[in-house]
């Protein structure tokens, strides 16, 4: 079951890990409150993770322009 990263904010691929044995806890999604799980986090129906992240870009962009947060996507 292969786990893949996206941007939530731009929705670019950061990466993909296919270790099939690693759990929540490795990933650190049990760190997580249900809502933050419920928002990131997604299963397939191939049994793919799909986790939702920031990516570089928009993290940078979000440092240096604080009212971008209103905004869902943001295109760079």
């Amino acid at each position: 079951m292969p786990i893949h990263y996206y941007c939530r904010h731009c929705s670019t691929k950061m990466g993909t890990i296919n270790d099939t044995v690693l759990n929540e806890e490795q990933l650190g999604i049990h760190t997580l409150t249900n809502e933050e799980k419920q928002d990131m986090v997604s299963y397939g129906s191939d049994g793919d993770i799909h986790i939702q992240s920031i990516c570089d870009d928009c993290h940078e962009a979000f440092k240096k322009n604080p009212d971008l947060h209103q905004y869902d996507y943001l295109i760079h």
